[in-house]
Parts: structure tokens; C-alpha cells; sequence
């Protein structure tokens, strides 16, 4: 296989990891936003955490990026 046409599928493949974070945010969100609807007495307690697993979902997504621009732009 071409060294270039190498990077191109890895970066590709990192790509990936780019949509399966922001899947994530989104699971993270709606299940949060379910459960404070059926207790809204706890959902003040939830909402730190929902945050937190938001932003390390974030993290892993960015972290993939960077992953494909190293692959693309570093010889």
C-alpha cells in the first residue's frame, strides 16, 4: 500500500472516533435529559456529572483529531 494512501485511511479511521464523541455527547445528554424529566428533584444533583462525562467524551473526540491532523500534516 502507498505510505500516502496509509495516512489517508488512518486519518480517516480517526475520524471516526470524531463522530462516535459527538454520538456520545448526545447519549450522555438525552439520557440525562430522561431522567430529569422523570425526577426533577434530582436532576440538580446529576447535572455536574453530566457535564463531566460530556467533557471527557469531548476530550476523547478532540484527541482523535489530533490523531488525524498528526497523520496528515507530519512527515
Amino acid at each position: 500500500m502507498d505510505p500516502v494512501a496509509a495516512k489517508y485511511v488512518g486519518a480517516g479511521l480517526a475520524g471516526i472516533g470524531m463522530g462516535a464523541a459527538a454520538i456520545g455527547v448526545g447519549i450522555i445528554f438525552g439520557n440525562f435529559l430522561s431522567g430529569a424529566l422523570r425526577n426533577p428533584s434530582a436532576a440538580d444533583g446529576q447535572f455536574g456529572r453530566a457535564f463531566i462525562g460530556a467533557a471527557l467524551s469531548e476530550g476523547l473526540g478532540i484527541f482523535a483529531f489530533l490523531v488525524a491532523i498528526i497523520l496528515l500534516f507530519v512527515k
